[in-house]
């Protein structure tokens, strides 16, 4: 029995390139349902989808993520392919990627963009990627070198599993942490970048969208890392006060006298919220821990993906 197979095609404005998109992914992966969903596009892209035999279905909230969490609950597959809609990811490496989940088994191969092509791949989105991944790494682990590909290959439990938050660009944040934060098993492989085609217009603001990808990984380290957030916080708070206290208990030594005394108050109120943010942390870590045990067994009573019944062989 083979893997049924979905591509999944988020879409705003792509006409110049949908076509493309559906008619090279329809050869590298020939037995794949395709999927296009259109965000409120304002020229032909659903009409040049369906003229090129994609199933096209629409998600009227406005935003990637939003298209991201409608396609992950509608759609039943086994595998599931997901790429942008803009023709610059290279259909011909799906096959290797699926190859490499179903043999791992894995639950996401990240498609980590190579290009010579100044133009595909801007010097600001490139640096931008680079500082933006590298934080996620220090903080939840160094396994993805590429965090906003918009090229995924997934495996259904992953998928299913998967709490779709985002609106924006900065699902592909929370795609990454998902996995990390799960431990699940996930690789990486180099796939060619190009350009867009003539008429295709990007839709990333760099500093926009840069901003609120930054702002969603501070989420979910609160989220996903209490304890450390707000330990942070707690110094902080403990390091001001300190610093403001000082000088005024050496004149107190000194003179027997507090010259100062409002900014001893401002002082001692930071101590307290520094304690009090400590003890937010120990009682949010306990929460956290909760919440990715009931994640963690949710993603368990899905299947791997080469995986049949108990002490049977895999199935494809």
């Amino acid at each position: 029995m083979m893997p049924k197979i979905a591509v999944l095609v988020p879409c705003y404005n792509e006409e110049a390139a949908i076509s493309k998109v559906v008619n090279d992914f329809r050869q590298s992966l020939p037995t794949a349902a395709i999927y296009v969903y259109d965000n409120n596009s304002h020229d032909r892209t659903v009409e040049a989808a369906k003229a090129a035999g994609a199933i096209v279905r629409t998600e009227p909230l406005q935003g990637k993520g939003n298209v991201v969490r409608r396609m992950f609950a509608d759609i039943e597959a086994d595998i599931y392919v997901l790429v942008d809609g803009d023709a610059t990811y290279d259909a011909a490496s799906a096959p290797k990627m699926v190859k490499a989940l179903l043999d791992g088994p894995l639950d996401m191969v990240n498609g980590a963009r190579v290009t010579d092509i100044a133009k595909a791949y801007r010097p600001g989105h490139k640096f931008g990627n680079w500082l933006l991944t590298g934080m996620v790494a220090w903080i939840f682990g160094n396994r993805i070198h590429d965090m906003l590909s918009g090229y995924r290959v997934m495996s259904r439990r992953y998928v299913k599993s998967f709490p779709a938050l985002a609106a924006g660009f900065e699902t592909e944040t929370e795609l990454t942490v998902h996995a990390l934060e799960l431990r699940m098993p996930i690789a990486e492989i180099q796939t060619p970048y190009k350009d867009r085609p003539v008429g295709s217009v990007s839709k990333l603001s760099t500093f926009k969208d840069g901003f609120r990808i930054l702002w969603t990984i501070i989420v979910l380290v609160k989220e996903e890392r209490p304890m450390q957030f707000f330990s942070l916080l707690a110094l902080a708070l403990t390091v001001i006060s300190v610093v403001l206290t000082v000088p005024i208990i050496s004149e107190f030594l000194r003179t027997g006298l507090v010259p100062r005394f409002p900014t001893f108050i401002f002082a001692t109120g930071l101590l307290i919220l520094g304690f009090l943010s400590m003890t937010c942390g120990l009682v949010l870590d306990t929460v956290t821990r909760g919440r990715r045990e009931m994640k963690r067994m949710r993603y368990l009573n899905i299947p791997a993906p080469n995986a049949g019944p108990a002490g049977e062989p895999p199935q494809w």
